[in-house]
């Protein structure tokens, strides 16, 4: 068979056909793009809208928390200068603190805009959002167990900023450790001990806070005299020593309130104690009380008045004793003492006499 017999009996391809198919899909993928163009359209603008609210909530917020902190700052240094504001207004304390509320205020607003505009997102796009939610409250709680004792320090960090129990600047007992607080944090906490170390403590571990800086202070001194000098002569020296402390600088700014003298606290057979206090600036105490030793000692020595310790005053002309430091003679010094006799060995018994 010729090819020729072949294309002849072979049908021929349909033109009108083909064409018509394919103007069929055309206007099928027409119909439906217009059906569901104003969905498409409504949705976008949807989610254009909850970003753009999102994104300028956000910065709002932000700016707004921002320029609280910057004001609560220049409010702390319009103060600085000052002989109250220093101690009270610690700038360098009140700015840690804001910043530190700022940040964590900055955050948490962060994450609660963008969270929810993202699940609105999502939501637009008509997804169920059940299952996520499930998954993500079982992932927190996972991250909880996992990571309680960072969880617990930053907790116990934000509600001790928050409650402002101590600062940059203050003297505190942890408990675990104690010293100068140097830098304050949402975990942890840097103090300074007395001999110089730097200790880091995790704000959970922190059961109990005691703020030596806080409030005021009180100065204690005991002066211990004879229990035969007279009482109202030393009154009367203390309180003098105590009003011209007062009088001067800079006692007259640390001291607080007058020095009162309380009176005895302790009398015994070859002593009594007169107990002095004083309210003074908070970490003020101790210089207060060395200050206030070395006055009281002075008008005391100035009164004739003799402490528990002194030497007995020596009459006008008398010299020291020239035999109060040379010991007493010995009994063992004489051979015929009874004590030397005593002690003298017994002379071995003879075994060769008969």
């Amino acid at each position: 068979m010729s090819l020729s017999v072949l294309l002849a009996a072979a049908p021929s391809p349909d033109p009108g056909g083909s064409l018509g198919e394919a103007a069929e899909q055309a206007g099928h993928a027409a119909g439906w793009v217009e059906e569901n163009w104003s969905t498409w359209l409504s949705t976008g603008l949807r989610i254009l809208l909850i970003l753009a609210v999102a994104i300028t909530l956000r910065y709002l917020i932000r700016r707004a928390l921002t320029n609280l902190i910057a004001r609560m700052n220049r409010s702390a240094q319009a103060v600085e200068g000052t002989a109250l504001g220093g101690l009270l207004v610690n700038a360098e304390r009140r700015r840690q603190r804001s910043e530190a509320i700022g940040s964590v205020l900055r955050s948490v607003a962060s994450f609660l805009i963008m969270g929810t505009a993202a699940l609105m997102v999502l939501g637009a796009f008509k997804i169920n959002l059940a299952p996520l939610l499930a998954s993500a409250g079982v992932a927190g709680v996972a991250l909880g167990f996992g990571a309680r004792n960072l969880v617990t320090d930053f907790l116990s960090g934000v509600f001790m900023i928050l409650e402002d129990q101590y600062g940059v600047g203050d003297s505190i007992d942890a408990g675990v450790a104690s010293g100068e607080v140097i830098e304050v944090g949402l975990r942890v906490t840097k103090l300074r001990g007395e001999n110089g170390a730097i200790w880091y403590v995790r704000n959970g571990e922190v059961k109990r806070i005691g703020n030596l800086s806080q409030g005021w202070s009180t100065a204690g001194v005991d002066v211990t005299v004879r229990p035969t000098e007279d009482l109202e002569q030393v009154r009367k020296a203390i309180t003098a020593a105590a009003e011209t402390m007062t009088r001067e600088e800079p006692w007259s700014e640390q001291l607080w309130g007058p020095v009162e003298v309380l009176g005895l606290d302790e009398v015994l057979l070859d002593s009594m104690t007169v107990r002095v206090t004083a309210k003074t600036m908070p970490g003020k105490a101790v210089g207060v009380e060395r200050e206030l030793r070395w006055r009281v000692k002075q008008a005391l020595d100035d009164a004739g008045i003799r402490m528990v310790g002194t030497l007995p005053v020596q009459a006008d002309g008398a010299g020291p004793d020239p035999t109060a430091g040379v010991a007493a003679p010995s009994a063992y010094a004489s051979a015929t003492s009874p004590q030397s006799m005593a002690a003298t060995p017994i002379p071995p018994a003879n075994l060769n006499k008969p």
